[in-house]
């Protein structure tokens, strides 16, 4: 694997109300970030909230080009990032021990914590796909260049 140092560009935070980040995504226009009981959207220029949808958002957090997902305990919430409504839910596979999500190859990659696994899920039934195990605690996922990464600790 070829290795580099990242430059760190920018930082945003501390945002007030918010005691723990549990989420990230970018819609192209906004930042999202899940708090526990929200989701905040950030302008990427100032770094300031600009609003925020009162909905459940305590793990990971997607965007599909038209919608959010939020995991909200033992359910991903699908929701439409303008009026802030729940349009539909799915069951979460990992029933309530998921970290992460990440929308690509028009599925969702949902990390399960302790269960040390990522699944490919259909976003319209929630029908686990495929199942990767890791040999580590997976604590969030993403796509970076047609490859799936997930974060962890020991």
């Amino acid at each position: 694997m070829k290795t580099s140092a990242a430059e760190i560009l920018r930082e945003y935070g501390p945002f007030p109300g918010v005691a723990q980040v549990h989420g990230v995504t970018f819609d192209g226009q906004h930042i999202w970030l899940a708090s526990g009981d929200k989701l905040n959207a950030l302008d990427p220029a100032s770094g300031k909230t600009v609003r925020a949808i009162d909905v459940a958002a305590h793990a990971g957090t997607a965007f599909d080009g038209q919608h959010l997902f939020q995991i909200a305990e033992d359910r991903i919430q699908k929701i439409d990032p303008k009026t802030g409504r729940v349009v539909s839910t799915i069951p979460a596979p990992g029933g309530g021990g998921d970290s992460g999500l990440a929308w690509a190859e028009g599925t969702l990659w949902v990390g399960q914590h302790r269960g040390r696994k990522i699944h490919q899920i259909d976003p319209q039934t929630g029908a686990i796909l495929r199942t990767i195990e890791s040999n580590r605690v997976v604590t969030g996922v993403t796509w970076v260049d047609g490859e799936l990464w997930h974060g962890t600790w020991r």
